[in-house]
């Protein structure tokens, strides 16, 4: 059960990890996703250990790489 203290709205996972809501939506729909997305009501709230689990499962871009 998650504690609905540790989940995040919309507006403040897509504030805190700088994605649009599109972007959350799609990546949400993804097979697979790590992005759990919960109803209470007519609010949608993401767990927070499901968007750290997500954001720690990005890819890292080697520095040489990055311009």
């Amino acid at each position: 059960m998650v504690d609905i203290q540790e989940m995040l709205s919309v507006a403040d996972f897509c504030l805190r990890y700088s994605i649009g809501k599109t972007s959350l939506y799609r990546e949400a729909a993804k097979p697979g996703s790590l992005l759990k997305l919960r109803k209470y009501g007519t609010a949608t709230r993401i767990a927070r250990r499901d968007a750290e689990a997500w954001a720690a499962s990005l890819p890292v871009i080697d520095k040489g790489a990055a311009q």
